[in-house]
Parts: structure tokens; C-alpha cells; sequence
């Protein structure tokens, strides 16, 4: 028997919830239903989750909605736990450096309190 979820998620600091929180129900479910993919999935297909280029480790899980499209960062800690950091709704082709750089401050923030 195959396990439901491959992967567990955790949650660090308030930036995700204050990203999730701020978005509408129906965004609300999209993102729900996306990490739940990135969860139970064996084999992520990069449309929702790929690795951020130049970062060791960062990742982002990738929700589209309708025309709009947001990006969650994340990371892997003790091989299956996700550690999700913040978000933002993209509005340009290339995601802004700030909210890269905003997301590796989070990681080194939870592996200094671990």
C-alpha cells in the first residue's frame, strides 16, 4: 500500500500565512490543492514546483490561477519535510530578487532558532 503523502509541510514564521491569508478563497484552494500535489506526488512536475537557479536548495511551489500566477518558496529539511517560507503574486516574467533574497533570510532565520 502506498503512503497518502509522501512529504510533510511545516510552516515557519508568519510571512506564508500572511501571503495565504490576504488571498481569496477560490486562490486559497489552488494553493491547498497545489501543495497537496507537491505532498503526494512521487515525481513533481516542474509546472508546480522547480528549484530556484543559483540558490542552494531553494525551491518554489508555483500556483496559477486564472491569468494570475503565485509562487510560494520553500525548502527541504531532513530529507521529506517541506519547509514553506513566503509568497507573493507574481506580476513580471522574472521573479524579483528581493523576494528570493526575503526567502533565504527566512531559511537562515529557521536554521539559527532550530
Amino acid at each position: 500500500m502506498e503512503e497518502k503523502f509522501l512529504r510533510d509541510t511545516f510552516v515557519y514564521g508568519n510571512e506564508f500565512w500572511e501571503f495565504y491569508n490576504s488571498q481569496s478563497l477560490s486562490v486559497q484552494k489552488k494553493i491547498d490543492w497545489t501543495i497537496g500535489l507537491v505532498r503526494s506526488l512521487r515525481v513533481i512536475p516542474e509546472k508546480f514546483f522547480k528549484h530556484i537557479e543559483g540558490t542552494d536548495g531553494l525551491y518554489e511551489i508555483r500556483v496559477k490561477f486564472g491569468s494570475d500566477i503565485f509562487r510560494i518558496f520553500c525548502f527541504f529539511d531532513k530529507g521529506r519535510l517541506i519547509i514553506l517560507l513566503n509568497g507573493f503574486r507574481k506580476k513580471s516574467q522574472k521573479t524579483p530578487l528581493g523576494e528570493i533574497e526575503r526567502a533565504l533570510s527566512l531559511r537562515r532565520k529557521y536554521y539559527e532558532e532550530k
